[in-house]
């Protein structure tokens, strides 16, 4: 697109003249990160009309003033001139649109069509009225359709004529008169002798438009769309100052009401949706968020009605809504439904044959697991799905029907083609805390005797079981404890303190048990870890007192068979763990907060807005699908993970006494786990405490190149600490982030300030870095490592059969076939199975996918220096794909590198669609 030449050195933005005849402002255009192609993407200017306010004029209205205006305007001026322009708009029509012809909406607009009544556009003005002081009236026309195509692509066009003095073109107002609602991709302005041999102004705008027909008068089917430049607040051309402040009190809504489909309000609520107490008190669940007891970040709010039992919980009734343009896109809709299609009838089977069987049957053997990979499982006859049919209705059918054999498989996890044994292995156990699905869990050990922070009067000894003994023979007498903790050689699982208080609770629950863990490591001489200790613990109960059972490695019988199952015991907790912190909370769950916030408080003519869109995207409709079917009452992680109906409130006590925002730097994350120290000789400011850890030495590249970016970004707007400090938005969105969206920790003393163009730096960098980078370390390898579920299970089932007091029948099932007995401490079969479905659908990246320093969202404005920062950025990105390849290409690092070991590509920034165990998204989007 033409754009008027700039002057890279200049940000500020002066109002022209009102007696001016330019219709593009002269200063430069600062438009910067869009979504180009996306649905649910930034659009430029997605205001819709408040309530009770006046954005536009109608039209006869407008074109009344109009004259009057240019009357004006030509005998003050001394010109009587008018510019023809000419805009051409591009609309994409929901797939559901082009397929409902006979439908009598799609008569009416045919009609509106061909008399030219279907979208109805107007141009605002940069400038106020000289003379009232006031937005100068539109200049309106209806647009008519020029053009469509087979995908949903229409155009359509309208012609304006400009009067003299109307200044520059700031944005385009749009009115859709249809009776469906439709995308608007761009606007493209051009001026000349045929309205059309120059290009004015291009607006991207990748935003909805709801039909007038219907609406209130609240929601007209009005929507400003500004031109594509940011402004900071102090710098908006006054014309457009109304129109900003209108567009942000549109998106704060009044707190009242339900929401719609096609609102676009953005307003917090705490979690109460999570239960469903109405249809059954067993779904009961309490209200995260707003209280000391389960304090929690907040969500979107949808205003559904209260439960009629209990009036603070949310009904879950219909749909849970999400602003129209956070939805996923058709494309993404389409696949991500399709893909969860697929993965339903790989557990299809299992869920079938509980009909018939125990749904908590364990498997019979490790060859009938093999069996989900190898020779696929057989499909069910129709005539016996019974409910099925209502979940998959005829896809069952088709498959059966269709080419093929009618048999499902699970594709093969990466780690099980690599070594089909590598999950008995301890090497492989003690790898994956560096370079598995949770690298956030392991932490150095910087004191012994290992001690737990919980009340000795509730729950036991505060001293570990562990002893130094024992830790020294299995480091085969190399060095003491003491000297181990000297030099940094020893690190933990330490998942003892967070479990250890459910340990009761969730023994009540069926088939299911609990233990609080610790398990120690030793860093060899070759950089790898050495598995050398497991605790397994439960409190004191009425009847019984505190158990406490130290396991560590060996190859005799049956200790061999308790090794392997006190090793599925922290594996289950590590699953757990993972899912509901490392995952839920600090990514999907911490991050909504800031995309309400930026939403309700940052105009969409902001440079900071602009630089965030990108890593919001999708964000908050895979949320409102995981309220609404993975963390609920009887979701999947209830059903399938060992905390159970505990999950969520498990998640609220991490968040607690876990979550700090200046600790979700990766810096700060690996200093806070002892995983590193500042030293400024070494690269990135960090030493590493083991040099070989993968997620480390890969994510530090990627945190440096994001934050390169961002300063260089920042420093482009806000040149000292006044002009951070001065930003209204910007101090109304982090004072909002932290007094509302994250409000039950308002009070703490670590949150940053936003008063130096540093701090705002390392502040977006930090959130960009958990959206993106955090995310897709924690997300992707989720197939990948558990798929497979004896190297991952998401549950152990059973006790430890030594656990005092001794069951004698358990002790005896064990030592007659310890094998069953370990394969009943798995998930069941329903349970293992719904969780590869997922794990499946989770880690899988759609074709929509748009990645962190990709093309999709390459700063649209003409400033050499930020598109030159941005070129650099992801020439970086393409760079470290390089270093990361060499990487695992290198031998001397063990724990990425060497037989049957899988290559550690999780911060490698771009994918393929699919489950590729790669790619870094720009934001949570899955």
């Amino acid at each position: 697109m033409l754009r008027p030449q700039l002057k890279p050195s200049s940000f500020s933005h002066t109002a022209t003249s009102s007696s001016s005849t330019q219709l593009f402002p002269s200063s430069p255009c600062t438009s910067l990160v869009r979504q180009p192609s996306s649905i649910a993407g930034a659009a430029a200017g997605r205001t819709r009309r408040a309530p009770g306010v006046n954005v536009v004029r109608c039209a006869s209205e407008a074109a009344s003033s109009r004259r009057s205006d240019s009357s004006s305007a030509s005998s003050s001026s001394g010109m009587a001139a008018v510019v023809r322009v000419k805009a051409v708009a591009t609309f994409k029509v929901p797939v559901g649109g082009l397929l409902s012809s006979l439908k009598p909406s799609n008569a009416i607009n045919g009609v509106k069509e061909l008399i030219g009544r279907s979208l109805f556009l107007e141009l605002v003005s940069s400038e106020l009225d000289a003379k009232t002081g006031k937005e100068k009236a539109t200049v309106p026309s209806y647009a008519h359709k020029v053009d469509d195509d087979d995908h949903g692509v229409v155009t359509y066009e309208a012609d304006f004529d400009v009067p003299a003095g109307f200044g520059p073109i700031g944005a385009v107002v749009v009115t859709n008169h249809l009776h469906q609602e439709m995308l608007l991709e761009d606007v493209n302005l051009t001026a000349g002798a045929a309205a059309g041999n120059s290009t004015l102004l291009s607006i991207r705008c990748n935003s909805w438009v709801q039909p007038k027909s219907g609406k209130d008068d609240a929601t007209p089917g009005q929507r400003v769309f500004f031109a594509n430049k940011t402004y900071l607040p102090g710098q908006t051309p006054a014309g457009l100052k109304g129109y900003r402040e209108r567009g942000l009190q549109e998106k704060r809504g009044n707190g009242t009401g339900r929401r719609e489909d096609d609102d676009s309000v953005y307003d917090y609520d705490v979690y109460n949706d999570l239960g469903d107490v109405d249809s059954n008190s067993e779904n009961a669940r309490p209200v995260l968020g707003g209280s000391k007891q389960f304090p929690y970040p907040r969500r979107c709010r949808t205003g559904r009605p209260p439960s009629k039992k209990d009036p603070k919980l949310e009904t879950r009734s219909g749909g849970v809504y999400v602003p129209r343009d956070e939805k996923f896109s058709e494309v993404k809709n389409a696949q991500f439904s399709i893909k969860t299609v697929t993965s339903v009838l790989h557990a299809a089977v299992p869920v079938l044959q509980s009909a018939f069987i125990d749904r908590n049957q364990a498997f019979p053997s490790f060859f009938v697991i093999d069996k989900l990979f190898e020779d696929g499982v057989a499909l069910p006859s129709v005539e016996k799905l019974g409910f099925l049919k209502s979940i998959v209705p005829r896809v069952l059918e088709l498959l059966r029907d269709g080419p093929g054999d009618g048999l499902l498989h699970f594709d093969t996890p990466a780690n099980v083609q690599k070594d089909k044994f590598a999950w008995l292995r301890d090497e492989e156990f003690a790898r994956e805390t560096l370079a598995g699905v949770n690298p956030y869990a392991i932490e150095l050990v910087r004191e012994f005797p290992l001690k737990s922070k919980l009340d000795p009067a509730v729950y036991g000894p505060a001293e570990s079981a562990i002893t130094a003994d024992v830790l020294e023979a299995q480091m085969r007498r190399v060095m003491t404890v003491a000297e181990a903790i000297k030099q940094k050689r020893l690190f933990m699982l330490d998942f003892h303190d967070l479990f250890l208080p459910y340990v009761h609770k969730i023994r009540t629950l069926d088939h299911t048990t609990m233990y609080g863990s610790r398990t120690v490591f030793f860093l060899t001489s070759d950089g790898t870890l050495r598995l050398l200790a497991i605790e397994l613990t439960r409190p004191a109960s009425p009847s019984q007192p505190p158990g406490r059972e130290g396991v560590h490695p060996a190859t005799a019988t049956p200790e061999s068979w308790l090794w392997r199952m006190a090793k599925s015991h922290v594996r289950a907790h590590d699953a757990g763990h993972h899912e509901l912190i490392t995952h839920w909370l600090r990514t999907h769950c911490a991050v909504e907060p800031y995309i309400i916030a930026a939403n309700r408080q940052l105009s969409e003519m902001h440079p900071i807005y602009q630089l965030m869109r990108p890593h919001f995207r999708y964000t908050m409709a895979i949320n409102a699908l995981a309220r609404s079917r993975l963390i609920s009452a009887g979701g999947v992680i209830e059903s399938s993970f060992s905390p159970q109906k505990y999950s969520m409130e498990l998640s609220s006590v991490a968040y607690d006494k876990l979550w700090r925002f200046d600790m979700e730097a990766l810096p700060a994350d690996l200093v806070r786990r002892g995983m590193a120290e500042e030293d400024p000789t070494a690269e990135h400011g960090l030493r590493l405490a083991i040099k070989d850890y993968p997620f480390a030495n890969d994510g530090l590249l990627i945190w440096d190149a994001i934050k390169s970016w961002v300063q260089a970004y920042v420093a482009r707007f806000y040149p000292d600490a006044g002009s951070v400090a001065g930003d209204t938005e910007l101090q109304a969105f982090w004072t909002e982030v932290r007094t509302k969206g994250h409000g039950d920790k308002k009070d703490e003393p670590w949150w940053p300030k936003l008063d130096t163009p540093e701090s705002l730096a390392y502040t977006l960098t930090t959130i960009i870095w958990v959206a993106a980078a955090h995310h897709a370390a924690v997300n992707f390898g989720q197939y990948d490592f558990g798929g497979y579920f004896p190297n991952r299970p998401s549950i152990a089932r059973t006790k430890m059969p030594v656990e005092e007091p001794v069951d004698a029948a358990a002790m005896a099932k064990f030592l007659d076939n310890p094998d069953q007995a370990l394969r009943d401490c798995f998930p069941s079969q329903v349970q293992a199975t719904v969780v590869m479905a997922v794990l499946d659908v989770l880690s899988t990246h759609s074709q929509d996918e748009e990645y962190l320093g990709g093309p999709e969202t390459r700063p649209w404005n003409n400033d050499a220096a930020v598109q030159a920062a941005y070129a650099g950025f992801t020439a970086r990105l393409k760079e470290i794909e390089g270093v990361i390849d060499g990487r695992n290409k290198d031998r001397s690092l063990k724990n990425r590198c060497g037989a049957g070991i899988l290559p550690y590509q999780l911060m490698k920034p771009f994918s393929g669609e699919g489950v590729t165990g790669m790619g870094i998204p720009n934001s949570t989007s899955i």
